[in-house]
């Protein structure tokens, strides 16, 4: 049986095995009839022109999460970062796990996605943004829908600031079939309120899993939300990660990318601005090798006039290793005095590597500064020379060189103890001690 066909055939069982809200039944039940229809994407369609799932989705995949699996701290300590205090919401093959989680209800909402969809007492946020900004036709975010039951939900009250970060890990133990998993988050930031988000999804094991992740995240007026995302994965591990943020009027949104792990990773990252002096940004690191894939597909739907945009993202790819940047920026003709910037560059380190970029503007307005570039190069033979002539290694002298182009990444990164941890992660797919922290 095909994946597609064993996913529509179980959705009846999983439907039976859930609390049902009718409301939230509706949505799911009109959810699958659209995966049915759509399928998944293939390279005929534009957004995935340059990307195939054949290799990843030919796996007997396992649909519904295993029990709670026992893992010590001491296994897994090192994909938290554990030097400091955090809030934790940890899956174990897509179960929620308590003993590795840390929750609350003190003045906002750090808690489960089951909870949120079935208790009372959150029918009203449930009705107010649960599939509200995830687009109805897109064919992976339809799927996660359709079988949307557990994940991170937190809810940030208005005028109050998270006193500590949040950490999302979701844990694959590898232990039994492959799997195909399919969190769903809904993150709320309200008005005047502040948060900074970890996420990260890790496989302990070189078993296959894909991940198809949906998060949907609101900023109200005034909200600031820093999210960083670690993509640091074994090489049978791929994600479809589809993140949706709709901004309100002075809100302000960051969030980082860091890839340097993963068979095939997609990271399809939209934002949606619903009023004016709002100000986002999407930043991201990728250092690749083998075989491995990542496309980063980003919008940004400048709806409103007096709006800022910044995306910068770096490359650099070795081995046979490919990479992907499709970016669109699209301008309203109400979005007066909009100020947009979007930046890729790659550099490839093997002959083998390949990049497709494609950044792109449409703008309808005509009082605005939008720019946008790309470029695709090598390292810079001259600075080699001068690095190797002071007794610099190649080796290391290479390494200084790709850490210097991605550094001014690393330097808009709010967490002091996450800044050193990506610096150490960038460090170790280099091969190099670097000798220093920032």
């Amino acid at each position: 049986m095909e994946l597609k066909e064993k996913l529509i055939s179980s959705f009846l069982a999983f439907q039976n095995e859930v609390n049902i809200n009718s409301a939230v039944h509706e949505i799911r039940s009109e959810a699958i009839k659209v995966f049915e229809d759509k399928g998944f994407p293939t390279k005929n369609e534009e957004a995935w022109k340059y990307t195939s799932l054949n290799k990843v989705l030919q796996e007997d995949f396992s649909i519904f999460p295993k029990k709670d699996t026992a893992l010590e701290f001491k296994d897994v300590k090192k994909y938290f970062v554990h030097d400091i205090d955090t809030y934790k919401i940890v899956f174990i093959d897509g179960v929620y796990s308590s003993y590795f989680s840390e929750t609350t209800h003190d003045g906002y909402d750090v808690c489960l996605m089951s909870a949120a969809l079935t208790k009372p007492k959150y029918k009203p946020i449930i009705e107010n943004y649960f599939n509200k900004i995830a687009p109805k036709e897109e064919s992976f975010t339809a799927l996660n829908t359709a079988f949307s039951k557990e994940g991170a939900f937190i809810n940030i009250h208005k005028n109050k600031a998270a006193n500590k970060p949040i950490q999302i890990v979701y844990l694959h133990t590898g232990k039994g079939d492959p799997m195909m998993l399919q969190p769903r988050n809904l993150i709320i930031v309200q008005e005047n309120a502040h948060v900074q988000i970890i996420e990260r999804h890790q496989s302990l094991t070189d078993d296959a899993v894909v991940t198809n992740n949906v998060t949907e995240i609101y900023a109200l007026k005034r909200a600031i939300l820093d999210y960083y995302k670690i993509q640091n994965d074994n090489k049978q591990a791929s994600l479809i990660d589809n993140t949706y943020i709709s901004q309100e009027r002075e809100s302000n949104v960051s969030l980082h990318t860091f890839t340097t792990g993963g068979k095939l990773i997609r990271n399809n990252l939209n934002f949606y601005h619903k009023g004016e002096y709002i100000e986002s940004t999407m930043k991201g690191i990728t250092i690749l090798d083998e075989k491995q894939h990542v496309d980063h597909y980003t919008l940004v739907h400048h709806q409103q006039p007096n709006c800022e945009s910044h995306q910068d993202y770096k490359g650099i790819y070795g081995d046979k290793s490919t990479g992907v940047f499709n970016g669109k920026v699209v301008v309203d003709k109400i979005a007066q005095k909009t100020n947009a910037f979007q930046q890729n560059n790659n550099v490839l380190i093997s002959d083998k590597a390949s990049v497709n970029t494609k950044p792109q503007l449409e703008i309808f307005a005509d009082d605005v500064k939008c720019t946008h570039g790309c470029t695709i190069g090598q390292l810079d033979q001259d600075s080699l020379f001068y690095l190797r002539s002071r007794g610099i290694p190649e080796k290391e002298a290479k390494a200084l060189l790709m850490y210097a182009f991605a550094n001014n990444v690393l330097e808009s990164v709010k967490i002091p103890q996450l800044r050193q941890r990506v610096n150490k992660l960038i460090a170790e797919k280099l091969g190099v001690e670097l000798g220093f922290n920032l």
